[in-house]
């Protein structure tokens, strides 16, 4: 009897072992992985976006300038349609699947109220004619009609009530650090940058803690009313470096949503600082986070912008040297 019990105990120890391998099988949030996909509107099978070129050029889009390749994202990380990351969820590399995406998870439903008349006058001119695409007040929208000094703007986004069909295929997973960066950057700029890992030593300002050994109540109440003290110590930091171009400085999208980029980077690659560092001609590196460029004005350009500000050079040099 014994024996049966211990038997039973073990199978059930094994059982458990195995639903608990279960659950962890296959992919997972957090992990990196390539993704190749295809997602159209289950109504009228018009494309709204795709990782394949030949897709595209059947549909006639215009292809110059840009980029059909797998795209990295980071499972759990809200980069996908959460019913696609679902999907994925559990899968293997080399699995496909195919999603509908409901409409009020894709571009959301469509709502009447968000039609609306406005005067035509908030439109630029060369805007004012049906089907322009417009911004009023921040808001996009599409003109339906213009009728005297009247607009119809619709301000739904154009895909609003319309089910996704999301067809995808895992084709890879992503291990190397420089190219889960690359990933990200290029997921949420449209673009490719170089960027490297450095494990950097710099100063920086700790408080110092005090010593209680010793110390009475008096000491104590001492403690409580003095300044803290603070000291200089080396600290390590994993940084990662961002080579700036001038694309990147002017990219809309960077410029308004830097802090966001930088705060995933720094979370989903486990990092403590970035740094974009520019490079100023003659082959070196520019000072870190430098974000914008001087243009490559030579001495004889600098003696001009001195003069027009009606500074004299000598004077400045003597300042500078004292």
């Amino acid at each position: 009897m014994s024996n049966d019990s211990e038997a039973t105990a073990a199978d059930d120890e094994d059982a458990q072992e195995e639903t608990a391998n279960d659950e962890v099988a296959g992919l997972q949030e957090g992990d990196f992985i390539k993704l190749a996909y295809t997602a159209r509107t289950v109504e009228d099978g018009d494309l709204v976006d795709t990782t394949d070129e030949e897709v595209a050029e059947s549909e006639d889009v215009d292809t110059e300038g840009q980029e059909f390749a797998p795209r990295t994202i980071v499972l759990g990380q809200g980069h996908i349609f959460e019913s696609v990351e679902d999907d994925i969820v559990g899968n293997e590399v080399g699995d496909e699947g195919s999603v509908v995406v409901p409409a009020a998870e894709a571009f959301g439903e469509y709502d009447d109220e968000e039609v609306r008349t406005i005067s035509k006058d908030k439109i630029p001119e060369d805007d004012r004619y049906p089907g322009a695409q417009v911004q009023i007040e921040q808001q996009q929208g599409f003109i339906e009609t213009i009728i005297g000094g009247r607009a119809r703007v619709d301000f739904n986004h154009p895909l609003a009530g319309e089910d996704i069909e999301y067809d995808y295929e895992v084709v890879g997973e992503v291990e190397d650090r420089e190219e889960k960066a690359q990933g990200i950057i290029e997921m949420m700029l449209d673009m490719e940058l170089d960027v490297w890992f450095q494990t950097d030593t710099v100063e920086e300002e700790q408080m110092v803690e005090p010593d209680e050994e010793g110390e009475d109540e008096d000491a104590d109440a001492d403690d409580e009313e003095a300044e803290p003290e603070f000291e200089t110590v080396e600290v390590e930091k994993e940084t990662l470096y961002i080579e700036a171009t001038p694309q990147l400085t002017m990219n809309q999208q960077w410029m308004m949503g830097k802090q966001q980029i930088a705060g995933q980077l720094t979370d989903l690659l486990d990092i403590d600082r970035i740094i974009v560092q520019e490079e100023l001609g003659g082959g070196g590196m520019g000072m870190p986070g430098m974000m914008g460029g001087m243009g490559g004005a030579g001495g004889a350009d600098l003696e001009e912008a001195l003069e027009d500000a009606d500074i004299d050079a000598d004077d400045l040099a003597e300042e500078l040297d004292e």
